[in-house]
């Protein structure tokens, strides 16, 4: 029996061996290097930056100017996937390449990362189920969660250099539109407008900014505002502050009434419980205890300064008039009442969902997830997403600091205010980067960011060979 090291062999022992190529030490293939364990080749790296500043900074309505019909149901059926999730496809392809065996690479990320791995293969399954049904969702299965779980499956890697570029483009691209939101709100005047099949909605006036649908622009600053209160631990306190500030102000130019009540909620009861920690401690910061006295006094201040030029004209007659938003919540449950029992579990016919819709005034939409799922595609398909769901998020907050809590629970609240990820969206992928980024601890599995996984120790043991 002979005995022979990794990267000293034959090339086909190289190959054999996926976990020495993951390592960076072993030569798999043709017996070129692959990047070290820890890190990821430029390429790969610029690639994961430019999908999350794609993903943040264009929206449908920007996409239409060019061309590309994404928001629409009318169209070639390829622009009805954002390009960002295309890039991030293109980028896994070309880091399981480079890594000399693309097999091997795939095994190596699904290992890693087991709950991704899980929810893309459901989706895929379940998208192949979709397309021979016939039935709605198509690119919803490829953008809202296919494309998540792929990102968390390569950030597995654990590169800090691309960590800490992907951090400063989610910052910049987050405060460039908030300053967008609040110039389309001072001159009404929006610079991408919501567009379906190119129609613009010029009559709402609510702020679009760089992420389209003003409930998105919502949802997702609402999110970032509960991740720099929690996370973003990078950032001094008091540039942290002045983009809270930021983004609070531009949530009320998106008129997202459950958005803007949740983060005031959340917000400020992590705030009081930070608060009462610190006074247990008995260590306060003279400074920033007077930085935050100056700040409560000037709060009311601005606040009436603000409303006083009609600034939360807009946000109040939201809530007193919501377009039946209300209403559409308690119709939707009425709709289960015309189905039955087999109807609700393999899913009921698409045209007398329709109908049933135009007939009980939804024609806006079914304003939860999980209802709007069950009505469309069944019981059964539902429990199978919520299941990869659950543990895919599990997952995500396994690799992030303690705060996460407050992400994760004011994203689950306000996942139920909408469709959200029971149509096209790009909301999850959203969340995760936010998660990922802003949450990322100082050390992971008992070991320092970066350093190599635990089964790169193989490469120091003997391969044995007949």
């Amino acid at each position: 029996m002979a005995t022979s090291w990794p990267g000293t062999g034959p090339a086909t022992r190289g190959a054999a061996n996926p976990a020495a190529g993951w390592a960076g030490s072993g030569q798999v293939g043709s017996g070129q290097a692959t990047a070290r364990a820890g890190s990821v080749d430029w390429l790969t790296s610029f690639g994961l930056v430019a999908v999350v500043a794609l993903l943040f900074a264009v929206s449908g309505g920007m996409l239409w100017l060019v061309g590309y019909n994404y928001d629409g149901l009318t169209g070639n059926p390829a622009t009805k996937i954002h390009p960002s999730t295309y890039l991030l496809v293109l980028v896994f392809a070309w880091r399981a390449c480079t890594f000399g065996n693309p097999i091997g690479y795939m095994v190596a990320v699904a290992d890693r990362r087991p709950a991704s791995a899980l929810l893309a293969v459901m989706s895929i399954v379940l998208l192949v189920v979709v397309i021979a049904r016939q039935r709605p969702g198509m690119a919803g299965m490829i953008d809202t969660f296919v494309a998540p779980a792929l990102l968390v499956m390569m950030l597995g890697e654990d590169d800090e250099k691309t960590f800490a570029r992907m951090q400063t483009v989610v910052h910049a691209v987050m405060t460039a539109n908030a300053l967008l939101a609040l110039f389309e709100f001072a001159t009404k005047t929006l610079i991408f407008p919501y567009r379906l099949d190119g129609e613009a909605f010029m009559t709402d006036l609510r702020s679009t900014a760089l992420q389209g649908h003003p409930l998105s622009n919502a949802t997702v600053t609402s999110i970032y505002v509960l991740a720099l209160l929690s996370g973003s631990k990078s950032l001094s306190m008091p540039l942290r502050l002045g983009l809270i500030g930021l983004q609070c102000a531009a949530l009320v130019a998106f008129g997202g009434r459950s958005a803007m009540v949740l983060t005031i909620a959340l917000g400020g009861c992590y705030m009081l419980i930070q608060g009462l920690r610190s006074l247990r401690t008995g260590r306060v910061n003279l400074l920033g205890a007077a930085l935050g006295l100056i700040l409560a006094a000037l709060v009311p201040v601005v606040i009436a300064v603000a409303a006083s030029y009609g600034f939360f004209d807009a946000l109040l007659e939201r809530f007193v008039s919501d377009s039946g938003s209300a209403n559409a919540r308690v119709e939707m449950f009425e709709l289960f009442n015309h189905l039955e029992w087999r109807d609700v579990i393999v899913g009921p016919d698409i045209d007398l969902i329709e109908s049933l819709r135009r007939i009980n005034g939804l024609e806006q939409g079914i304003e939860n997830p999980i209802i709007r799922m069950v009505l469309y595609q069944g019981a059964f398909f539902t429990l199978l997403l919520f299941v990869g769901f659950a543990l895919f998020m599990h997952e995500v907050a396994r690799r992030c600091h303690a705060g996460i809590w407050l992400l994760m629970l004011g994203w689950l609240i306000l996942l139920n205010t909408s469709e959200s990820l029971a149509s096209k969206t790009t909301l999850m992928t959203k969340f995760v980067v936010i998660a990922l980024v802003l949450y990322r601890p100082g050390k992971m599995m008992g070991r320092p960011v970066g350093a190599a996984p635990r089964f790169a120790e193989t490469r120091n043991r003997p391969i044995s060979s007949l």
